[in-house]
């Protein structure tokens, strides 16, 4: 798995002309979500808590991953998935979904390699939130032997839902690099002993799923129309860059250290 940029790094990956000769959906799903108060104020919360004040080496992953819940469940679902799924043709709109969600705090964490999938398959087990969502995915993501593209057709629009659902949870998937749309939760089965085939039947339902890869391909197809209704070709990048939705509460009151980084990542991420 690719390993997170430093932010510096993802600073100036992500700090490029939004007018690149190469379209990049990811740039237009950041921008129709800064266009809507709701998605970006949700945006900004769990951009604050993600790159939060935190201890050397270590982030606020339980406030992230809350706040990443929260944007998922609570967002426009149209922008929120267009974020996640956005449709890429080269490498560096690929790293820019990769990097969505902060995966530095909310999905790899300081380890210098990622542990048993069991862990995070326990703790799913015996969470409240996660477990349902699992069942959820793993219902409504699976593959249908009938049909040759993976899922049937009216199976996409949930499988999507519910792997969404599961971002932020113990289980948290990403996108593995940023030359694919591969999928998988920070975990691998090298250590997991007598329960390697079970260790194997769950991450096998993030990458040797076969609807869940048509369903993440066939997005691509289903682009929103709200995004072209949302987006202004004319506006000026550089207002764009601080534009901050004057919806979010949640910064009322914040220092101006807090916000910078904010006002930084909120058209990037």
């Amino acid at each position: 798995m690719a390993s997170c940029l430093a932010p510096p790094l993802l600073l100036l990956l992500l700090l490029g002309s939004p007018s690149a000769v190469a379209p990049n959906r990811c740039v237009d799903a950041a921008d129709a979500c800064t266009a809507d108060a709701r998605c970006q104020r949700l945006r900004t919360a769990y951009v604050v808590q993600c790159l939060g004040p935190a201890a050397p080496g270590s982030c606020p992953r339980a406030r992230c991953r809350r706040a990443l819940r929260r944007f998922f469940a609570r967002g426009p679902p149209e922008l929120t998935h267009a974020l996640l799924f956005c449709p890429c043709g080269g490498p560096a709109c690929a790293e820019r979904r990769r990097q969505t969600f902060v995966p530095s705090c909310a999905f790899s964490g300081p380890e210098p390699a990622p542990p048993s999938c069991l862990a995070p398959l326990d703790a799913c087990e015996h969470s409240r939130v996660c477990r349902p969502t699992y069942l959820t995915f793993q219902a409504s993501c699976a593959p249908a032997p009938s049909n040759l593209d993976g899922c049937l057709r009216d199976q996409i629009p949930s499988c999507l839902r519910a792997y969404a659902g599961l971002v932020g949870t113990a289980v948290t998937p990403n996108y593995v690099d940023n030359a694919s749309a591969r999928v998988a939760p920070w975990c691998d089965c090298g250590a997991s002993g007598n329960r390697r085939e079970e260790c194997e039947v769950f991450r096998g339902l993030f990458t040797r799923n076969r609807c869940l890869d048509r369903a993440i391909q066939a997005f691509d197809g289903r682009w929103p129309s709200v995004l072209h209704d949302q987006l202004d070709p004319h506006q000026d990048p550089e207002h764009s860059l601080l534009q901050v939705s004057s919806a979010d509460a949640s910064l009322e009151g914040s220092s101006m250290l807090s916000v910078l980084p904010v006002l930084v990542l909120q058209p990037l991420l």
